[in-house]
Order: C-alpha cells, then sequence, then structure tokens
C-alpha cells in the first residue's frame, strides 16, 4: 500500500464557498483546511473544561474497542457522565474507550452558537452534526461513513492520524459485504493475507487541532487518536445519485439484514462475509494482471 499522496491544504482564512463547490466537492478531492475552527467561537472556547461545565452531568453511551464486532456499531458497550469519560480520555494513558455520534447540540442547543453550519456545509443535512472523541491511541476501524454523505471533519482537540482510501480501490480493501467496513486492520497491515493492499494508493497525515478535513463520500479512512481528543463533524448529501442510494441501502436494509443473519448465523455468518470479500479482491487482482 502507497500511502505517500498527500491531501491539497488551504487556509481556512482565505477559504471560499465557490472555491470548495468548484475545486473539490464536485471533484471529489480530499482537502485540510488548516486553523478552520479559529474562524468560530469554538475555536476560542472549547476545551475540555468547557465541555465538562455544559455537558458533565449528561450520562453518554461509550464503545470499548477492546470487544470486536462483525456488525455495524449500534449499542454502547458502557455508560457512564460525560465528565468522567473526558476525564480518562485527557490522561496521557492509552484507553480503548472512545465516543461517536454523540449529538452535542441536542443535548446543550446553545453550543451550536460557537459552532454554526459552516456555508460550505449548508443544505438538507446541513444541521445534522455528531461529535467523536477518543483517548491517546484509541483507533477507528477502517470504514466509510454507512450513510454515504460527504463529511467535514474539524479536529477541535488533540491530535489525529488519518488514513484516507479513495472508493475507485473499493474492490481491493477487502469490504465485508452488507456493511461499510473492512477486514484490515490499517494499524498492523498484513500484506502476505491481503495482498490487495500492494495495489492501493492512499493519504497518510495528521490533522492538528482546529484543522478541518474534507471527505468527499465514501472516502475510507483509518483514524488512530494521537492524544485525547475531540472532533466535530457536518455533513451533505453526495452530488453522486449512486452513493445517495447507497447510503440509503446500507442504513436500512442492508444493516437489518446483516443484523438479522448475524443473530441467526453468528461466526458462520461472519466467516461466509470474510470468504465473499477476499474472493471479490482475489478477482480485482487476478483482473489487474490481466492488464
Amino acid at each position: 500500500m502507497d500511502l505517500t499522496l498527500q491531501p491539497l491544504f488551504v487556509d481556512g482564512k482565505v477559504f471560499t464557498k465557490d472555491l470548495f463547490n468548484q475545486q473539490y466537492k464536485t471533484a471529489k478531492q480530499p482537502l485540510v483546511i488548516k486553523n478552520y475552527v479559529q474562524q468560530f467561537p469554538a475555536g476560542e472556547r472549547w476545551n475540555f473544561d468547557y465541555l465538562k461545565q455544559k455537558l458533565g452531568n449528561k450520562t453518554v453511551g461509550v464503545f470499548d474497542n477492546k470487544i470486536k464486532r462483525n456488525t455495524a456499531f449500534t449499542e454502547a458497550d458502557l455508560y457512564m457522565p460525560f465528565s468522567d469519560f473526558l476525564d480518562i480520555i485527557q490522561k496521557d494513558e492509552e484507553t480503548s474507550y472512545r465516543m461517536f455520534g454523540f449529538d452535542i447540540f441536542k443535548e446543550c442547543p446553545e453550543l451550536r452558537h460557537d459552532f454554526p453550519t459552516p456555508d460550505i456545509m449548508k443544505g438538507l443535512l446541513g444541521k445534522l452534526v455528531l461529535s467523536f472523541f477518543g483517548g491517546k491511541n484509541t483507533t477507528v476501524r477502517f470504514h466509510y461513513d454507512i450513510d454515504g454523505s460527504n463529511v467535514l471533519m474539524t479536529q477541535v482537540l488533540g491530535r489525529k492520524r488519518v488514513i484516507l482510501i479513495s472508493p475507485e480501490y473499493d474492490k481491493l480493501v477487502y469490504k465485508v459485504p452488507y456493511t461499510s467496513f473492512s477486514l484490515i486492520d490499517l494499524e498492523h497491515p498484513d500484506y502476505q493475507k491481503y495482498p490487495g493492499l500492494k495495489y492501493v494508493k492512499g493519504y497518510d497525515f495528521i490533522l492538528e487541532p482546529g484543522d478541518a478535513l474534507f471527505m468527499p463520500s465514501r472516502y475510507w479512512h483509518f483514524n488512530t487518536y494521537l492524544e485525547g481528543g475531540m472532533a466535530i463533524s457536518y455533513r451533505s448529501l453526495s452530488s453522486s445519485p449512486e452513493d445517495v442510494l447507497t447510503g440509503f441501502l446500507n442504513t436500512t436494509v442492508r444493516i437489518a439484514f446483516d443484523k438479522t443473519m448475524n443473530k441467526m448465523l453468528s461466526n458462520k455468518w461472519y466467516a461466509i462475509k470474510t470468504n465473499r470479500a477476499k474472493k471479490q479482491v482475489e478477482a480485482e487482482i487476478s483482473r489487474l494482471k490481466q492488464h
């Protein structure tokens, strides 16, 4: 796997909506906007103490990376006060705990004034915002966002390493059928077990606090929290009808079917999916060698 590509970087102070629409959204080109959050009050106000003050007494669902899943993440592993969770991830220690899909604006509407919908993400999904938290060395498995939307992920607190892969490599990244995640552990890539990786090119970079990453629809990504951190994601509909349809099917029919089969067959169902994923890659490698 070649990870020498670098996304384009622009200065948030001179970035415009017209530039974004013309050169990145329509072209499905990933982009890092430096110091983006500094354009909003959140850039000055938001830190762990501020979040504890606003939301600390809320009970939140936490996911434990030590628990391996063969299906989509839908139910939390444990619950605790938000302030306790933030205390855990603030420490300069490894943890397997993380949170994702937490709607902080629903829990504390006044926070929306700190980080209103960016102009470049206004539209049908413009009010949908989710937050993500993780402690040092917590990873997020290799996946694309299940709803198939464009995502603007702003790294508000902490540094995060991101590996980003274009959907053009769908047939080489060992996508698990009926899901939006991969068999591959990109923290420890095994090229003998997963030879399709040898044909994949991607981006490998670090988001600094305040940076925003635009991920076009269905881009694969693997994230590692280099220190305790928080990100905010805004979404917009893809300009591709195919991606919109994929997202709809993923979040309705496919996820329901996958969970039903997993309950009925458990490990046998996962073995079936694993075998199909590998056969798809074998077929694609064979095709590439013929050309």
